[in-house]
């Protein structure tokens, strides 16, 4: 006789897709581990799919799981939705886990922001930040992402879209070097020294070389390397040029880490920097709560770029 599936046997599914482990879902459904692989047997008769199938050291979806991972999420979504809750509308009787997308260059600025506006209404709400390896839609579609903070081209029709802040680069010294005491940067001192180049996808070219070029002139990139994180502490050295957001400068100047940033002589792009959640999403209140939280952790830097 075939299985039955059950709302608790679509949990145990939903949980096994966000881990891919089977430990790891237990912890997370407060079960032991036979009871989980027991769950999992039953899941598989049920659904006439292996679910997870064994890779290496680690468990891989099929591609009939993969396909099934945003419905499953969205039964269970419409099904919670069924049943009243007193603390619905209250966050600080909330406990949940937000989970957003920023880019590296952004999170230093906004994740404490976000944080202290969060903690003083929600204390025990989690935030989770991801860090943004791909630009991807699909973490948006099937739940595992709430947020999605960045510079992305056109939305799919299914995400909504709002703008945050339009932010520039800056170039990014040692405070005591020789370019950080310089009253201001040249184009001969941007192509005179070495650069560090921030970049998930081993990017060595960028606008800059773009404008350089028309003059005739190029820099040297000295390192590529994955993340702002470690393209600023290695522009903490003597006479190395790192390209920042200007947020992210302003950010590390004013809590007095030994930078300091000069504008570029040179007409760059800016970057408009959004936020993105899918529409599911849209209309329920958590997900709307969350996103006043971050205009308002935004608010005071737009003002100050604004001049207010």
């Amino acid at each position: 006789m075939a299985e039955q599936l059950d709302l608790n046997l679509l949990r145990v599914f939903d949980a096994l897709m966000d881990t891919r482990s089977v430990t790891a879902a237990s912890a997370r459904l407060h079960l032991s581990a036979p009871a989980t692989s027991r769950a999992l047997g039953r899941l598989r008769r049920a659904m006439n799919d292996q679910i997870l199938v064994r890779a290496g050291r680690g468990l891989v979806p099929t591609p009939f799981a993969q396909r099934s991972a945003a419905r499953v999420k969205a039964l269970l979504e419409e099904a919670s939705g069924l049943r009243a809750d007193p603390a619905g509308n209250d966050p600080g009787a909330w406990r949940r886990t937000f989970a957003i997308r920023v880019n590296d260059g952004l999170t230093p600025v906004l994740a404490p922001r976000l944080t202290r506006l969060v903690a003083a209404e929600a204390p025990r709400v989690r935030l989770r930040f991801v860090a943004q390896d791909s630009k991807e839609a699909d973490p948006l579609r099937d739940g595992s992402l709430d947020l999605d903070v960045g510079v992305a081209g056109p939305p799919p029709p299914d995400l909504h879209t709002e703008p945050l802040f339009a932010d520039h680069f800056v170039a990014l010294v040692a405070a005591d070097s020789a370019l950080g005491r310089a009253p201001h940067l040249t184009i001969d001192d941007l192509c005179a020294h070495p650069h560090i180049s921030a970049s998930r996808r081993g990017l060595a070219r960028g606008p800059l070389d773009e404008a350089l070029h028309r003059l005739g002139r190029a820099r040297t990139v000295s390192a590529v390397v994955p993340s702002y994180a470690v393209a600023v502490l290695m522009a903490l050295e003597e006479n190395v040029v790192c390209l920042v957001p200007l947020l992210l400068a302003q950010h590390l100047v004013e809590r007095r880490v030994p930078f300091r940033w000069h504008t570029i002589p040179l007409d760059l792009p800016s970057a408009q920097v959004e936020f993105r959640w899918h529409h599911r999403l849209d209309a329920d209140p958590a997900s709307r709560w969350l996103r006043g939280k971050m205009r308002a952790a935004v608010e005071p830097l737009t003002s100050r770029e604004a001049g207010v």
